[in-house]
C-alpha cells in the first residue's frame, strides 16, 4: 500500500469515527443526553436545594461586613409589618434593617430575584414553566413589598449578589448608602 492509500484510508476511517462517536454523543432527536433534562437523582437534587440557605448568605455577610467598616449599626431580618391586604395581615423581612435612618436593604439572589441582564439570571430548562412562574412570582412579590414599605416612609435599597463579588462595585455601594442615609 502507497504512502498516499495508507494516508486516504486513515483519513477516512478518522471521519467515520469522528461522526460515529458525534452521532452517539447526541442521541436521538439531536439532543445530546441529559440535556434538557436534569441529571441527578430527584433525592440528590432535593439534597442540594435543601442546602440553599435564605439568611446569612456569602453575599449578605460581605454587605454587613461593608456597613460595619463604615460606622453604620443595623439589625439583621426585622419584621416590618405592611397595612393588611385582604384579610392577612403580611409583614416585610428585609436582609439588613439601620432603623436610625429607615432603610432597609434587600440583598438579592441574582438567580432567584431575577436580575434582568445579569449572567446569573439563568431560567432552568427543565420545568421552564415551573420555574418562570415561580422566580417570576419572587421579583413581583420584592416589588409589591418595596413599594408598601415606601409608603410607610422607609427607604428599601436593593442589592444584587453580583455587586457584592467585585471591590469597584463595593466602593460604588458604599457611595450608594452614604447618599441614602446622609
Amino acid at each position: 500500500m502507497s504512502h498516499v492509500t495508507r494516508h486516504m484510508t486513515r483519513d477516512r476511517l478518522s471521519r467515520e469515527r469522528r461522526s460515529r462517536s458525534l452521532a452517539h454523543r447526541m442521541g436521538e432527536g439531536g439532543r445530546r443526553p441529559g440535556e434538557g433534562r436534569d441529571h441527578l437523582t430527584p433525592e440528590r437534587r432535593s439534597w442540594n436545594m435543601s442546602r440553599i440557605r435564605g439568611k446569612h448568605t456569602m453575599p449578605e455577610k460581605v454587605v454587613r461586613s461593608l456597613l460595619h467598616r463604615l460606622g453604620y449599626r443595623f439589625r439583621l431580618h426585622v419584621r416590618i409589618p405592611i397595612p393588611m391586604v385582604g384579610t392577612a395581615r403580611r409583614a416585610v423581612r428585609p436582609d439588613i434593617v439601620l432603623p436610625m435612618h429607615r432603610v432597609a436593604v434587600f440583598v438579592h439572589g441574582c438567580f432567584w430575584h431575577r436580575h434582568r441582564g445579569c449572567k446569573n439570571c439563568t431560567t432552568p430548562t427543565h420545568r421552564r414553566e415551573w420555574w418562570l412562574k415561580k422566580l417570576n412570582g419572587n421579583a413581583a412579590r420584592d416589588k409589591l413589598h418595596q413599594r408598601a414599605l415606601r409608603k410607610l416612609g422607609w427607604r428599601p435599597m436593593v442589592i444584587w449578589e453580583c455587586q457584592t463579588e467585585k471591590p469597584k462595585t463595593l466602593t460604588r455601594l458604599s457611595r450608594k448608602l452614604s447618599k441614602l442615609t446622609g
